[in-house]
């Protein structure tokens, strides 16, 4: 994790909750929204490494050691498996299986294992970014959390997450991918329209069977 989304992480595990009034530093609050953080950051460079159509280098794991340099050259290994994971074509998914409204105008773009039998979905929109935020509010009956300013995040909690059954909080996120004069997150779809999305919804419903 680079130092800037550290610095946003830290800044979010360090202000105070805006309707519980609690310090967000409280353990159960606290490890809900790092998780979300991580999700977010790791979809967002996946999504947007498929898009480019980019391989990124994998990175080196904790605990291990560097190899040394070998004595002679070597020929280059040949990768064994995609270094990111693939999207799964099981259609499109709907309200009633995500178990929550999708703005009417998103296009569903992917979606990625998130681990414990849940998915994030990812879908563009040419709608604002306050647009969403205030879509979302109305339909979710939530003022949610924007948890970066820059660029502007903001994630909203659609269920009670469990550590022993979940990876990752049931959630909402919206991103503006306009910020700092971006022009927006790229269209996966070759030749497709836009192409290119001012903002980007992401959706990590509970696990089937926590959906009662």
């Amino acid at each position: 994790m680079d130092k800037a989304v550290d610095d946003d992480v830290r800044t979010v595990v360090c202000r105070t909750h805006p309707q519980t009034g609690r310090m967000s530093g409280d353990a159960s609050y606290n490890g809900r929204m790092v998780r979300v953080l991580i999700l977010l950051v790791a979809a967002s460079s996946v999504i947007a490494v498929a898009a480019l159509g980019q391989t990124p280098q994998p990175f080196p794991r904790p605990g291990t050691q560097p190899s040394q340099p070998p004595s002679a050259p070597v020929a280059p290994a040949v990768p064994t498996q995609a270094t990111v994971p693939a999207p799964t074509d099981s259609g499109t998914p709907t309200e009633a299986t995500l178990g929550v409204a999708i703005y009417p105008t998103a296009q569903f773009l992917a979606s990625y294992d998130a681990g414990r039998a849940q998915r994030y979905y990812i879908f563009g929109t040419t709608a604002p970014y306050a647009e969403l935020v205030a879509y979302y509010r109305t339909v979710l009956k939530d003022r949610g959390d924007q948890v970066f300013q820059q660029p502007p995040t903001h994630v909203f909690e659609v269920g009670r997450f469990r550590d022993e059954t979940m990876a990752f909080p049931p959630s909402v996120t919206i991103k503006d991918w306009t910020s700092g004069g971006s022009p927006g997150f790229p269209n996966p779809r070759p030749d497709a329209q836009p192409a290119r999305f001012p903002t980007i919804i992401m959706i990590v419903p509970a696990p089937p069977a926590a959906r009662n």
